[in-house]
């Protein structure tokens, strides 16, 4: 057998060495012999090979004779290297000082191919042990010099065919089980080594991705801590260096079984990356999934990112809900450092969540936070309206009755001239949005706001858009709420986006709203770091600002004017049922006054006066009593004041009359010791009101912007 080593380095000595220092080295070598329990024959072979060695190195005509050898072989343009040609009985010998060498990928490679036949030696000798032995301990060495140049995977080879060579043999159990261990601590680097390659790799990754999922099971999980080689800390540290090699898809289907199988971390982090694929794919459907993941990893204060998921998803009363639900105080701060108006606020804080840790840390993603191109697509567009419609339905069926075609909300006493629904031109929200400025601090628009919902309450089959002349697509996004100009994002946007989608768009078509303060720090909150140990204090968030509301009115005979803080509002009359079967404009302005001057009433804090369900429809009282609980939970009032300067009839059948108001509009919101929190400026209003007929009474059902 000839070994790739020469004198020198068999002997472990220098060029320069002397001759005295030559036997100084051998008799160093001889008296250290290895223990890892070789047998005797290859020990003795061993000093013999050692002794030859030295013996030249001793001797000067020998040694120059040699040295000039090795000078003719390094001048020498083939690519040879200097090799020690040893005796068969010697061979084990002359590979156990190649590993001494620290030559061990030559050894194990030379010692795997002696135990191959025909050379393998005969079963149960000490020659077979010795080998087996040698085969091991140089895999072990192999690996770790692999290791060392950071070729992990080569390692993990070496470390493989070393531990099949031992099983194969069926001997050196103890040593079988170093292998695998080391083997096993190589996962990491191996995963790493693998994933990181070219995404044309297809083969490797796969490998490094099945390679990550058994080690995440041998943990037992993200959150267990069955590895003894990998604490948690150093766990995370090494999933957010992987994460940069991973693709979204990849992201989302590796979180998505983890957390099928239980993990609560798992659940966040796949919402996280079903959140960036659903942003950055303009696919709602997977941020619907995202909110489902995030609600299921049952983590703390993870309102203000639900926030975010409902601002996305075009429900704007549920993120401007969840928000106050769980801001703190630091996150409140940095929001209205943004902007003033609560819904620029969400909107400047998801950007700065989408930018700052949800589009980052993907291999096939570089994205932006960019709201405005996002509510402009048109499959985001036919989500938000198909789930406006399905929603819809759901809240305004009724049973039908034998008498008349069931309406959303009186189907016992609509009227055969009826039409289609009421709902369907407008929703059950009457009025508590459009009394007040589009847009303004106590704006409740959203996607469950009457210019939305009358796409809800389309008829399922959708064979009309709208009744008698109340079409859909007459319906123009004034100005001030257009995209800024440039390719689609000027075009005309369907009304039931006007609320949910449109208010977004108004809050987002300034960059300044969404844009953080020339030096503002970003937003304090729940961070997705890889956290597989739920946090033991809740991660800030910040709270929101105070809920938007809807406004009523207060009918008065001069241009209204902000209320002085703290004044307390007028208790309304009762209020007196309109039954004449064809009302004239000044009576249904009766009952318009009537309905908002029980609304600042109830707003300001006094009780629900008594006999209103005699010009409202029980949903709208209903949410007017569920505003005023809000509010008081704030400790807060609203003061507002509104004129009915103007009310004209549009359209009047014997079951459903329709009115433009002109309205003269103010209002303020007051803590209790009455300091003013927000104050809307005088400006005026043109609505439209739906009044529909419950069989002799006129009721208030249904309102919407005029224009």
């Amino acid at each position: 057998m000839e070994l790739p080593i020469d004198h020198f380095r068999l002997l472990g000595v220098g060029p320069s060495t002397d001759a005295q220092s030559v036997l100084h080295s051998l008799q160093q070598r001889l008296t250290r012999p290895p223990d890892e329990g070789f047998s005797q024959d290859t020990l003795e072979a061993r000093e013999q090979l050692l002794r030859a060695s030295a013996d030249l190195l001793s001797d000067e005509q020998r040694r120059a004779s040699y040295e000039a050898a090795l000078t003719a072989l390094n001048a020498s343009s083939d690519p040879v290297m200097p090799a020690l040609d040893v005796p068969s009985p010697r061979e084990v010998a002359g590979l156990l000082l190649l590993l001494e060498a620290g030559q061990a990928i030559d050894c194990f490679e030379l010692a795997s191919r002696s135990l191959q036949p025909p050379q393998a030696p005969a079963l149960g000798s000490s020659r077979e042990a010795d080998l087996t032995l040698l085969a091991g301990l140089a895999g072990l060495a192999g690996a770790e010099e692999y290791h060392h140049q950071r070729r992990y995977e080569a390692a993990a080879q070496t470390l493989q065919q070393a531990l099949q060579l031992l099983q194969r043999m069926g001997q050196r159990p103890e040593l079988r089980e170093r292998l695998q261990r080391n083997l096993e601590r190589l996962t990491p680097y191996r995963v790493l080594d693998l994933l990181s390659r070219d995404r044309a790799s297809g083969a490797e990754r796969r490998e490094g991705l099945a390679l990550l999922e058994q080690m995440v099971e041998r943990r037992g999980g993200l959150e267990g801590e069955r590895d003894p080689d990998l604490n948690n800390e150093e766990f995370q540290a090494f999933f957010q260096q992987i994460r940069s090699f991973l693709t979204i898809q990849e992201q989302v289907d590796l979180f998505s079984r983890w957390g099928d199988s239980g993990s609560k971390a798992a659940n966040f982090h796949a919402s996280i990356a079903l959140t960036a694929s659903g942003f950055a794919q303009r696919k709602p459907e997977r941020i619907v999934a995202a909110r489902d993941r995030l609600v299921a990893s049952d983590r703390p204060a993870i309102e203000p990112l639900l926030a975010n998921l409902h601002l996305l998803l075009g429900d704007v009363d549920r993120a401007r809900s969840s928000f106050e639900a769980g801001a703190d105080e630091a996150l409140r701060q940095w929001a209205a450092g943004q902007s003033s108006d609560p819904l620029a606020q969400l909107c400047a804080y998801c950007r700065d969540w989408l930018n700052r840790d949800v589009l980052t840390g993907y291999r096939d993603l570089d994205g932006d936070a960019d709201l405005e191109a996002y509510f402009s697509d048109r499959d985001v567009v036919n989500f938000v309206e198909r789930e406006d419609r399905r929603r819809g339905r759901l809240q305004g069926a009724a049973p039908a009755t034998p008498a008349a075609q069931p309406t959303r909300f009186s189907p016992a006493t609509a009227g055969p001239d009826l039409g289609a629904p009421l709902a369907s031109d407008f929703s059950g929200d009457f009025g508590s949005s459009f009394d007040r400025p589009f847009g303004s601090p106590f704006s409740t628009t959203s996607v469950s706001d009457p210019i939305v919902q009358q796409s809800r309450h389309l008829q399922p089959e959708e064979e009309e858009e709208e009744a008698e002349g109340w079409s859909l697509g007459s319906w123009q996004r004034p100005e001030w709420l257009r995209w800024p100009e440039g390719g689609d994002r000027g075009a005309v946007v369907k009304p039931w986006l006007l609320a949910g989608v449109g208010a977004i768009a108004l809050a987002i078509g300034g960059a300044w709203l969404l844009k953080p303060r020339p030096g503002s720090p970003p937003p304090p909150g729940p961070v997705t770091k890889l956290s597989v140990v739920p946090p033991t204090q809740p991660p800030s968030s910040g709270t929101a600002a105070p809920t938007p509301s809807a406004p009523a009115g207060k009918v008065a005979d001069q241009p209204p004017s902000a209320p002085a803080p703290g004044t307390p509002a007028p208790s309304p009359s009762r209020p007196t049922a309109l039954t004449m079967a064809s009302p004239s404009a000044p009576q249904l302005q009766q009952v318009l006054e009537a309905w908002l001057n029980a609304k600042a009433s109830v707003l300001a804090g006094q009780p629900t006066p008594a006999g209103l369900d005699q010009i409202a429809r029980p949903e709208a009282i209903a949410r007017l009593e569920t505003e005023r609980r809000e509010d008081a939970g704030r400790g807060q009032k609203q003061a507002l004041n509104i004129q009915v300067k103007d009310v004209q009839i549009r359209s009047s059948t014997p079951a459903r009359i329709v009115i433009a108001a002109e309205l003269a509009y103010s209002d303020s919101r007051n803590d209790i010791s009455g300091t003013v929190l927000e104050r809307t400026a005088p400006t005026t209003l043109h609505n439209l009101y739906i009044f529909g007929r419950d069989g002799q009474t006129w009721r208030l059902a249904a309102t919407r912007p005029d224009g």
